[in-house]
């Protein structure tokens, strides 16, 4: 007994002494960016979504037998350069009941953090997923809108709980690509857009009937933003955007989160578009491009949008599926290619951007 409760006081402040070297993130004072909160230094979020592994699990398939893998994939998302990882929680996974969530989820969530302090990386941690039908409870999905919204207000206040105060987390961002529905039949939550088997599109009403939809959008963002200041007063929120300028959807979200994010993927040619709408979301907050990705251009490409971005935007996350970088490089399929060409230039990247 005596060398397990040493083992665990060992483990503790090992915890805490990651913790303890890891700044917390705040917004700069020009409203324009984010700087590290004690040393006012400027901290450029660089990183990847690590929103699945290469053969399609989602982390909480796989964080409990397979947490050496976990680590492993942290570790060489660091040594690639990067400081933020975006990890995407399923609803699910962590609540147990409306109004009751699920412990052993959030234990695991805490050691995620503790990973992250120690290899001095930033969690933007993205709640409420729904990504796998069959992962959707049933009885979450049978919820009418204010029970929907309560429920996902006690999930962001458990998460919150659990990780008030800690430095290693960057953020809450409050859903994944939210859309509002129009006369939606009940139970419609999760849009029916799948890619590679995931509905990553999740309707916040089924229908506004006669209110105005920016008051929806505001009224759904307070309330959630206001479950995790109740935890967490200090920690910053967003909401992960589509690239499709909704202004309705803007006037009510903005007003209520500490910066913006949208997920936007470079098309060949048409860099001037997708910098056109990059603007409509820069509006006098740190804008972080959260999703991007070399489907439609090529690495070089991409590496020349985050330059001409770089007037609007002041962060920057791409995607780590996690399958080994040898096995990237040795492969025969384009796919694999293309992902090795472009972490090799994420790679590069980082190391300008730390020489700013």
């Amino acid at each position: 007994m005596r060398v397990r409760i040493i083992v665990c006081l060992i483990t503790l402040a090992a915890f805490a002494s990651s913790a303890a070297a890891v700044e917390p993130i705040a917004i700069s004072k020009d409203g324009r960016g984010f700087v590290l909160a004690k040393s006012q230094q400027r901290f450029t979020p660089w990183g990847f979504n690590y929103d699945r592994d290469y053969k399609l699990r989602l982390i909480e398939d796989y964080w409990d037998a397979e947490w050496q893998t976990v680590a492993a994939d942290f570790r060489t998302m660091k040594r690639l350069g990067a400081n933020v990882v975006r990890v995407h929680l399923q609803f699910g996974k962590f609540m147990d009941a409306a109004d009751r969530p699920n412990e052993a989820s959030l234990a695991r969530l805490e050691k995620l953090v503790a990973l992250a302090e120690e290899l001095e990386l930033y969690l933007d941690i993205t709640g409420l997923a729904c990504y796998r039908l069959t992962d959707e409870p049933a009885w979450y999905a049978g919820l009418e809108e204010n029970q929907r919204w309560a429920a996902q207000a006690a999930f962001w206040r458990a998460v919150a709980k659990r990780c008030a105060g800690r430095p290693g987390v960057l953020n809450f961002d409050l859903i994944n690509e939210p859309v509002m529905g129009s006369k939606l039949k009940p139970g419609q939550w999760v849009h029916p857009a799948e890619l590679g088997g995931f509905h990553y599109l999740q309707h916040i009403a089924l229908d506004a009937g006669d209110r105005h939809p920016a008051d929806v959008w505001r009224a759904w963002t307070h309330m959630l933003v206001d479950a995790i200041h109740q935890q967490d007063p200090r920690r910053l929120v967003t909401v992960g955007l589509l690239p499709l300028p909704n202004q309705q959807m803007l006037k009510g979200v903005a007003p209520e989160v500490d910066y913006m994010s949208v997920h936007l993927y470079p098309k060949s040619g048409k860099l001037d578009q997708d910098l056109s709408t990059l603007k409509h979301y820069a509006l006098g907050k740190p804008l972080i491009v959260e999703e991007m990705f070399p489907m439609e251009c090529s690495a070089g490409e991409l590496l020349e949008f985050v330059e001409k971005s770089k007037p609007l935007a002041c962060g920057w996350i791409s995607f780590y599926w996690g399958r080994p970088l040898e096995q990237l490089q040795q492969s025969s399929e384009k796919a694999d290619r293309l992902q090795w060409a472009w972490l090799e230039q994420f790679q590069r990247h980082a190391q300008t951007l730390r020489g700013q």
